[in-house]
């Protein structure tokens, strides 16, 4: 069923689990995405990242969505990820997305603040959840070299951000980067630790590909309610696929298929949705 992601992410939140937010990027995907779901029947946040566009657009994405996703046992929330203004979020809503993402963490805390309640004032009206990020959560292909654009989150910021914004969620940056990390993860556990003291609303961690089954688990348990997956999701599809080239075209598909979901049910276990 689709959902929107509130109530799953109180539920993460009471449990000290986090659920994975896998991104939609083909009809292949999803559908990998939500057999695992059903399969382990277990909440999924499935995410659509304007970056995808060149692939998928935010109206093919939509209508994967209701063909896999409304009538699934598994409680299903379909989000725009990276969101950059009120018009994709009202064009996401009004094609059924049920959770979106404002992402104005590049811009002044005020333009941010502004920002984000100017989007949270209009999706709460239609019962759609509402996540921002502050800090930034920068690349991994610059994360060892010194240009790193990543910027911690102040607890401080987030507690205020949190409360006069009305967020239902807030994506944090505690030293995880989006894509292939250059070099080893540092993530701040110390940093998460006083941003789950000031911030009463769930916490989301991006970039969490690659940046360590034991560091992920710890972020799960230490307060992060829902961590984005899309790198290794990808590589376990382009492996799969390659695995074995004596197979046929469809078949190679249906080999990437079935490595996304055994890399999705691995993390549903280093998250804690499921034991491991």
């Amino acid at each position: 069923m689709l959902v929107n992601s509130r109530e799953m992410l109180q539920k993460a939140q009471e449990g000290h689990y986090a659920i994975p937010s896998p991104d939609l990027f083909d009809m292949h995907s999803l559908r990998a995405y939500m057999r695992v779901a059903e399969r382990l029947q277990q909440p999924v946040i499935i995410a659509y990242a304007p970056v995808h566009k060149p692939m998928l657009s935010l109206q093919e994405a939509a209508m994967l969505a209701m063909y896999y996703c409304k009538d699934s046992s598994a409680p299903t929330a379909l989000h725009l990820d990276h969101g950059s203004d009120l018009q994709m979020v009202k064009d996401s809503i009004d094609l059924g997305f049920t959770s979106v993402m404002i992402d104005a963490s590049a811009e002044p805390f005020d333009v941010n603040l502004d920002r984000t309640k100017e989007v949270v004032e209009y999706a709460h009206q239609f019962d759609i959840t509402v996540e921002a990020e502050i800090g930034h959560v920068g690349q991994g292909e610059t994360y060892d070299s010194g240009s790193s654009d990543t910027i911690y989150t102040e607890p401080d910021m987030a507690a205020r951000f949190a409360e006069e914004t009305g967020v239902d969620s807030l994506a944090v940056s505690i030293g995880t980067a989006h894509g292939k990390y250059k070099g080893v993860p540092k993530i701040s556990f110390e940093r998460l630790a006083e941003l789950r003291q000031a911030v009463k609303v769930p916490l989301v961690l991006h970039g969490g590909s690659s940046s360590g089954d034991d560091n992920l688990t710890r972020c799960a348990q230490g307060g992060v309610c829902k961590i984005n997956i899309y790198t290794d999701l990808m590589d376990a599809n382009m492996a799969g696929i390659a695995a074995d080239p004596s197979l046929s075209g469809m078949k190679r598909l249906i080999a990437g298929q079935d490595s996304m979901e055994e890399m999705l049910e691995h993390y549903y276990r280093v998250f804690g949705c499921i034991a491991k």
